[in-house]
């Protein structure tokens, strides 16, 4: 005798999962795939994965947070296919130097960040600034930058999930966060303050 499956949960339906998040769902998978077409795959996968466990929603957590829960698992699967078609050199030598030279002490120390950082936090312009410097890194960087910094995964998991090793994990960081503030400093900080 086989059980029957429970009904999903009131107000769930299969049917309004497009028109009611769809554009979430991209938003977040552009974030972090930042190619368009991948981004669109993702949440593809994302609706017919939903769809063919649908039985298995239980109403737990809302049913965008387990969509997105869904999404997240198919986004790192595309980028540990990806991490596996490509390799990251290590530091070339004398990179780090251009930073901190041999001393470990800033050869060229940050640049003076004027304004309450509370309020800078708060300020649309500056925020627009960031993506769009978050845009401007090459794709792998970003994608492992976004999993550490905004899903916040322990590095050990993000290793784990996209099959790199911990070095070039620290690597692709240490590019990501370089590159930002290099694009931060040139593009907002060197401009006249905000009043």
């Amino acid at each position: 005798m086989s059980a029957t499956p429970e009904p999903m949960p009131a107000g769930t339906d299969p049917n309004q999962w497009v028109d009611t998040h769809a554009d979430s769902l991209f938003r977040y998978a552009l974030t972090r795939l930042r190619r368009r077409e991948d981004a669109e795959d993702a949440v593809q996968e994302t609706l017919l994965a939903a769809l063919q466990a649908q039985r298995t929603f239980r109403g737990d957590s809302t049913e965008r947070t387990w969509l997105m829960g869904i999404l997240r698992h198919k986004i790192v699967d595309r980028i540990r296919l990806a991490a596996r078609d490509t390799t990251v050199e290590a530091l070339p030598a004398g990179e780090m130097d251009e930073w901190c030279g041999k001393t470990d002490r800033w050869l060229h120390a940050p640049k003076s960040w004027s304004g309450d950082p509370s309020k800078l936090s708060e300020d649309a312009e500056f925020w627009q600034q960031v993506r769009k410097c978050f845009g401007a890194l090459p794709e792998r960087q970003a994608q492992i930058f976004a999993l550490r910094t905004f899903d916040e995964l322990e590095a050990e998991d993000i290793c784990k999930q996209t099959g790199i090793s911990a070095t070039n994990l620290w690597v692709l960081l240490h590019r990501a966060r370089a590159r930002l503030r290099a694009c931060l400093e040139e593009s907002w900080f060197t401009a006249e303050p905000k009043p």
